[in-house]
């Protein structure tokens, strides 16, 4: 009586696997000698108990490796390749997350990524702790592994930039639905306004990219994307408002011979994300941080996407500010892509 109250509790609940091995060897009408039915039993406590001692000493293990934020236990941060200031990504973030550091005793190690989706795969693998995405890559992100907002940049007190298309001012192209025929470059597939808005705006205005347009450039970049037009490759060219005055600024786009076609709506800055597996412990540390960190450190030094100045970060800003503007481009599907991408590459 008693053996059968453990087997049916302390072995099947623990393992129903073995208890099923356990009762087709044993049974219930079992002739077999006390010494082997004692050895069996104990094989299986052992086999059981071994398996509940790993798995908890595998969940120990994931708590202890995820990054604590100290000196040897750096939380990892790495930024999506943009355009930045200087020719090093990091270097135009550096004193901000020198400066929490200094403030607030978390320490980072920061990294730039290979590509948009390197950084989207990083967070979903628990290779990064804190990412900045575009607007669209934060989707994907949220959607495959449910990272969460940490903060955005505010300039001026706006949250939010806009997309563009550009084109040269003695093209003869005065509106969107002048593009048919011509031809046009973007950024990279997952940049919100060097490919997916400017990619809605053509839909949204009948304009087929993939039919209407006689040639298309994936230029990988925003800057590649404007250098593109700028050299005569193409007619138009895709890329952020804020791309376009950085390329004037560097002498790269001579504004008095391109002009903006069209203009998005605005769209939420990119985002500071979190992994979702931090404790809830940091999350707060860290929102308190970036939104605090305007008042600790040289304002001047204060950088937003790209690199941009700005003025502090948003650590209360509303995460569904960011999914209803993607919901505009629901038009740009994962076909729409693949068209383009294969279209791009018969150049």
């Amino acid at each position: 009586m008693a053996l059968s109250f453990f087997l049916n509790t302390s072995i099947s609940d623990a393992n129903p696997k073995f208890a099923l091995q356990f009762s087709n060897i044993v049974g219930e009408d079992s002739k077999l000698p006390l010494p082997t039915l004692w050895f069996l039993i104990m094989k299986l406590i052992k086999l059981v108990t071994t398996g509940i001692a790993a798995f908890l000493l595998s969940g120990a293990a994931n708590a202890i490796n995820m990054p604590s934020g100290s000196v040897e236990n750096p939380l990892r941060v790495m930024m999506v390749p943009t355009d930045t200031g200087t020719n090093d990504i990091t270097a135009d973030y550096a004193p901000v997350f020198q400066g929490i550091t200094k403030h607030y005793g978390i320490h980072f190690d920061l990294r730039a990524g290979a590509s948009y989706a390197a950084v989207v795969e990083g967070m979903c693998n628990n290779q990064i702790d804190i990412a900045w995405y575009g607007a669209v890559t934060f989707g994907q992100a949220n959607d495959r592994c449910g990272v969460e907002l940490l903060a955005v940049d505010v300039k001026k007190g706006d949250a939010s930039y806009f997309s563009g298309i550009f084109v040269a001012k003695d093209s003869g192209i005065d509106e969107i639905s002048d593009l048919k025929g011509k031809s046009m470059s973007f950024g990279s597939p997952n940049s919100t306004s060097s490919f997916n808005f400017p990619v809605a705006m053509l839909i949204a205005e009948g304009i087929d990219p993939v039919k209407d347009l006689q040639k298309i450039i994936i230029a990988g970049s925003h800057s590649a994307s404007l250098a593109a037009m700028a050299e005569g490759k193409v007619d138009a060219a895709a890329a952020s408002y804020n791309s376009f005055g950085k390329a004037v600024s560097k002498g790269t786009i001579d504004p008095t011979k391109f002009k903006s076609l069209a203009k998005s709506q605005p769209i939420p800055n990119p985002p500071l994300a979190l992994n979702k597996g931090l404790s809830e412990d940091m999350k707060a540390k860290l929102r308190k941080a970036f939104g605090e960190i305007h008042t600790k450190i040289d304002p001047s030094k204060i950088r937003g996407y790209g690199g941009k100045k700005v003025d502090r970060y948003d650590a209360e800003f509303d995460v569904q500010k960011i999914f209803d503007a993607l919901g505009k481009l629901s038009a740009v599907t994962k076909q729409v892509k693949a068209e383009m991408i294969d279209k791009a590459g018969q150049y």
